[in-house]
């Protein structure tokens, strides 16, 4: 019989390609959507088909009590939450209800309605803050230094306790910045390949960011959800940072994005202090050891395979409007 897994955050970036490597293993997938979200289909439209989308919300208690009852997965992945950081300060309360409490009440359903369910919570780099060692392990400290890190923090500590209490297989991946074709525009990284895209193309003439020496551990999303997978396929549960290992500058970003149209950056970027975020001079990179020799996993994307990929993207897409 196949195994059924239940996405939260489906329509998201993550939900959607775990959705996809789901069923390239067989499973039947459920994918749990607010009534009320005007999220766009459009990430998995083309295999709508294959899965099943049923109502909840992580505000509403019974709404997941009668989703895990009416689907009995096998896993369950967390993937919603309020993951933009800069409105996690205009939108602290929310924030926290949705990416911490809302943790709360998932695990709290599961315990309840089917405590054999194998539960993966999206935990993320950004609980570390302003972390005093690089690259972080698994063991680093939590010093979160925003509402959705504070958030984050509760619910990854809120799984352990879980796991540890009630002996649920539950576990978290602390995932760092990962990107894909499917990245909302509002993200840095899509801003700057499909800012390049769109200069190639005529349709502008400049791009304005913040500082480009920012370093970040980025990844393929591709890469992120085939972890995640492998995370509830172990005998016993644990937790993993899930990283590339290394860091590339937002300049190297950039360099790397025009370069690949035939441009040169420095004849179209400006650096605007508007942009800047408070803690850039942080380093957040990912130890990825524990998980290399756990679970024998590594990104298959390289950096410049990403940006291509995501460039590729843009070009395809502006070039038919």
């Amino acid at each position: 019989m196949a195994k059924k897994a239940l996405i939260t955050g489906l329509t998201g970036q993550d939900g959607s390609y775990l959705a996809e490597l789901l069923l390239t293993q067989g499973y039947q997938v459920y994918g749990m959507v607010r009534r009320s979200s005007s999220s766009s289909f459009e990430r998995i439209s083309h295999f709508s088909d294959r899965i099943e989308v049923i109502p909840g919300d992580l505000l509403d208690q019974f709404s997941l009590i009668d989703a895990i009852e009416q689907t009995q997965p096998d896993e369950i992945y967390n993937l919603a939450a309020q993951s933009y950081v800069p409105l996690s300060w205009t939108q602290p309360s929310l924030t926290a209800e949705y990416t911490a409490l809302g943790v709360s009440r998932l695990l709290e359903a599961i315990r309840r309605c089917k405590p054999s369910t194998r539960f993966y919570q999206a935990s993320s780099s950004e609980v570390f803050g302003q972390p005093d060692e690089s690259p972080q392990t698994e063991r680093t400290a939590f010093r979160p230094r925003n509402p959705y890190g504070v958030a984050k923090a509760y619910a990854h500590w809120m799984t352990i306790n879980y796991r540890q209490k009630y002996d649920l297989y539950a576990c978290c991946g602390i995932t760092y910045t990962h990107e894909s074709p499917r990245r909302g525009a509002e993200f840095v990284f899509r801003k700057i390949t499909r800012g390049a895209v769109q200069i190639k193309l005529g349709l502008a003439t400049e791009l304005r960011l913040g500082n480009l020496e920012a370093r970040r551990d980025w990844c393929h999303a591709e890469d992120v959800v085939a972890a995640m997978w492998l995370m509830l396929q172990q005998d016993a549960p644990d937790d993993y940072i899930i990283a590339s290992g290394e860091t590339h500058s937002v300049r190297e970003l950039v360099d790397c994005s025009f370069s690949y149209l035939g441009l040169d950056y420095q004849k179209y970027v400006s650096v605007d202090p508007e942009f800047y975020r408070p803690d850039e001079e942080v380093q957040l990179v990912g130890a990825i050891d524990k998980i290399r020799a756990d679970l024998n996993w590594r990104p298959k994307y390289s950096f410049q395979q990403l940006v291509e990929s995501m460039v590729d993207y843009d070009f395809k897409v502006l070039s038919e409007l």
